[in-house]
């Protein structure tokens, strides 16, 4: 072959791989979480949000002219429901999984994932973690597969009793969780910071709950009061917190709350005036902060659904994979897991990094108080309240982050 011939046949080669690319349609993300149950209106409110931002992607060309297609699966809040569904996915050939809501039902799914793609190459799956936040999932549990878009609860409880070691009024604090891997998670890292930074504070109650079966909180709420908390430290998210939340203003607590979750669907409508300047809650994200974007997709996705749009990682989601497949110049599940390993790329709330030695995103931590509209720090209230979050401080990427015991192993470079 002469050297023009063997040119000309390596161009078009080129061009057929990057044609072969652009022509690969629509990449299914198969979404596993809560429709029924108490959990579904947060289940729903997400659904919507990946929808939208597959939608962005779509519109925008993130990943060229690969679409994205959200295909939702119920899995009830349930680890069990969660492994029939995937092997439901597995057979459609979906190769994309994102979940969120509930870190028992992530560690199960990571599990899986893990032994299905050592046991079928050319089949593997990649699983998106958007909101299961168990540190042991980016620790001793890492798997190359996994990928964790929200930070995790270790990052969040530093930024909370960093900001907490400021607060001189702090002097007994209430520690309720829900009664699973996260919520033991949430509990051991405020007892072990708090003794480090605040020695002082005394932790004058613990308690754990059922996930999603608590209808009523007022006896939770009668032995905090009991103990004469003054603050309240809890990870609980969707009813399980929103009900507490009532609880607590049912029966006239007065104590500050410091969430992780205070933001989710229902909590806002719970809170509603109460709750002002007594809430706080750590997040990657809030679109009142003033080096926050996304503004246009707040409003947007309001007018579209009149809802709240705050899982900010599914914007991150989509960037990611768009990104990963450009710089693998493919959609296959092995060479974009690689080409986002340690991808640094720009999301709303400003320039991230898949941290390749533990598939941990680093990213900018808030803490924010509830507090009411006044157009200038506060523009965007949640449910129809007339109430929104505040930026208190922000702890840059490095500053949050957190060290990783993972010891990754990786499948064979493609």
């Amino acid at each position: 072959m002469g050297t023009r011939t063997a040119i000309s046949f390596a161009l078009a080669a080129a061009f057929a791989s990057s044609a072969a690319f652009a022509q690969t349609g629509t990449v299914k993300v198969a979404w596993i979480d809560p429709l029924s149950g108490m959990m579904a209106p947060l289940g729903q409110n997400m659904v919507r949000s990946w929808q939208y931002a597959a939608d962005l992607a779509n519109q925008q060309k993130w990943a060229g002219d690969v679409k994205f297609e959200v295909v939702p699966f119920d899995n009830k809040l349930s680890p069990q429901e969660s492994l029939t569904v995937l092997k439901s996915i597995i057979d459609q050939g979906i190769r994309y999984v994102a979940q969120g809501n509930g870190s028992g039902v992530a560690i199960a799914l990571a599990d899986a994932i893990q032994k299905h793609n050592e046991r079928n190459p050319g089949k593997e799956i990649v699983f998106l973690n958007y909101a299961a936040v168990d540190p042991s999932l980016t620790n001793e549990r890492c798997s190359f597969w996994h990928f964790r878009l929200d930070i995790n609860a270790d990052m969040k409880m530093e930024a909370l009793t960093a900001y907490m070691a400021k607060q001189p009024d702090i002097k007994k604090v209430y520690l309720i969780n829900q009664d699973y891997a996260f919520g033991h998670s949430v509990e051991k890292a405020a007892e072990e910071y708090l003794k480090v930074k605040r020695p002082d504070i005394q932790i004058v109650g613990k308690d754990r709950h059922p996930l999603a079966q608590v209808r009523d909180f007022a006896p939770y709420v009668a032995k905090i009061k009991a103990a004469g908390a003054d603050t309240i430290i809890t990870g609980n998210w969707g009813a399980d917190l929103a009900l507490m939340v009532k609880a607590a203003n049912d029966a006239g607590l007065k104590a500050n709350f410091y969430t992780y979750y205070a933001g989710t669907t229902g909590v806002p409508t719970a809170m509603g005036a109460s709750g002002a300047d007594r809430v706080r809650m750590v997040a990657y994200w809030h679109p009142n902060d003033p080096q926050a974007k996304g503004q246009d997709i707040v409003e947007g996705f309001k007018k579209k659904f009149n809802d709240d749009y705050y899982t900010m990682a599914t914007y991150t989601a989509f960037k990611m994979l768009g990104e990963g497949m450009k710089k693998a110049k493919s959609t296959e599940p092995l060479k974009v897991a690689y080409a986002m390993e340690g991808l640094k790329f720009t999301s709303l709330n400003g320039d991230v990094e898949m941290r390749a030695t533990d598939h941990q995103l680093q990213q900018p931590v808030y803490i924010a108080t509830w507090s009411k509209v006044d157009g200038k720090s506060v523009k965007y209230d949640q449910e129809n309240t007339g109430y929104g979050w505040k930026t208190e401080s922000r702890l840059d990427s490095y500053v949050a982050a957190q060290p990783t015991s993972c010891q990754m192993k990786r499948p064979a470079k493609p």
